[in-house]
């Protein structure tokens, strides 16, 4: 295997590709007691159409990615989650937009855990009964999802930012969407983009990178297999498909996702175009940033608010949500802010301090083995290496911030989904 040494963060990451396509990388901790491996595949929520071995293009429902993520723990000896349980890890899994990951961490019994994710993550299991009783279940956790605001207006946000990208669509799907998911459906998803050149493997903890190569090479096929192309519909316009969408529910003061659509980033600059845009909402949004302050003065926000970026394959954008008497003022003064930084330009004292809060929150972050073999996993999909982070910090400067406001943060990319109350 090859050592990745990241001087800078003291962390040394061990690398290799295994014949049949799998990428492996292994986060070696002597003084861990504790042991994660995550199991990943580049499939999630949006990917609905793709493009078989055959060269034929498929397209599917939606909510396929995550239907298959709750099946896949069924064997034909039982259910893998409870045996994992039973041998002393604490196993899981979920359904991002762009990736499914299945995960476990415990103290004892790694390479035996180890061998049982690879092993019923990669074999499926189906039959139609247990789809059909999976379909109801997954209903349950749908109508769920569509009692809560806060997902109502997110998805509201996305639908209105994008007129063709699937990201515009539920990851779990809709009620109706999932009555069309069979068994065959399942399979065939599966064979797409749970093979190896579509996986990534990553460990952590007091582990042998070697073992973990080896195991993974004696559970898995040998067949050589590369990553499964998948159709995200025809390019979007810079513009929102629209600008302002409302919807009543039962809350007792208006929720908000406020969004502006991003150019997407290219292969190679996914992390960077990260870094950037999570500076630049600090700057717009934080606590410490002029314009909460001011709206949270005058009660057009409370501790709710909050902020992020998010981007997959040919989709990025920024959101800032939370709860607003007025929030159509709240847009058009993060509009108005916006425009003024990105002509007078950011406080260079505030964006020295917030790029500093920043990147020692990333460092803090991999303490944590589960963040880091995630963050590791997104970036090997995006053709990137993670822990290049301290590098990627330095070639950013407030200019970088200055000229992202002026193109993303425009009237013409902004939307805003509204939940009001419904009196």
């Amino acid at each position: 295997m090859d050592r990745l040494d990241h001087t800078a963060l003291g962390q040394t990451v061990h690398h290799c590709v295994l014949p049949n396509g799998l990428a492996v990388y292994v986060d070696v901790r002597p003084s861990y007691s504790k042991k994660f491996a995550f199991f990943a595949t580049r499939y999630g929520g949006m990917d609905l159409r793709f493009r078989g071995e055959d060269g034929e293009w498929t397209d599917t429902p939606a909510g396929v990615a995550h239907f298959l993520e709750h099946k896949s723990f069924d064997t034909r000896d039982g259910n893998a989650l409870q045996r994992m349980a039973a041998n002393g890890v604490d196993p899981n899994a979920f359904t991002s937009a762009s990736m499914t990951g299945y995960y476990f961490d415990g103290l004892e019994g790694f390479e035996e855990n180890l061998r049982t994710l690879l092993s019923f993550v990669s074999v499926p299991w189906f039959t139609p009964e247990s789809v059909d009783k999976e379909q109801g279940i997954i209903a349950q956790e749908i109508r769920m999802c569509e009692d809560d605001p806060n997902d109502e207006a997110y998805y509201g946000l996305l639908e209105a930012m994008y007129a063709h990208h699937p990201v515009r669509n539920r990851v779990a799907g809709t009620v109706e969407s999932i009555s069309h998911i069979t068994a065959d459906t399942l399979y065939q998803c599966h064979r797409a983009f749970y093979r190896p050149g579509n996986m990534v493997l990553c460990a952590a903890g007091d582990i042998d990178p070697r073992r973990v190569a080896e195991i993974a090479q004696e559970v898995l096929t040998q067949e050589r297999s590369s990553a499964t192309p998948a159709d995200h519909g025809q390019p979007e316009r810079p513009q929102v498909r629209e600008r302002l969408v409302r919807k009543t529910m039962a809350v007792s003061m208006p929720l908000f996702a406020l969004g502006f659509k991003g150019t997407p980033a290219q292969r190679g600059e996914g992390l960077r175009q990260r870094l950037l845009a999570e500076l630049v909402c600090d700057v717009l949004f934080s606590p410490s940033a002029p314009l909460y302050s001011r709206l949270y003065e005058q009660g057009l926000l409370n501790s709710s608010f909050g902020s992020f970026y998010s981007s997959g394959p040919g989709c990025a954008y920024l959101v800032a949500e939370g709860e607003s008497r007025d929030p159509e003022r709240v847009r058009d003064e993060v509009l108005k802010e916006a425009a003024r930084l990105g002509s007078e330009g950011i406080d260079p004292a505030l964006w020295e301090r917030l790029k500093k809060a920043a990147y020692g929150a990333m460092v803090r972050h991999l303490n944590s083995m589960e963040d880091t073999c995630i963050e590791l996993a997104e970036a090997h999909f995006d053709g990137e290496d993670y822990l290049s982070f301290p590098q990627v910090f330095q070639s950013i400067e407030r200019g970088h911030g200055e000229a992202l406001l002026r193109e993303w943060c425009a009237e013409e990319r902004a939307a805003l989904s509204i939940i009001a109350p419904e009196r």
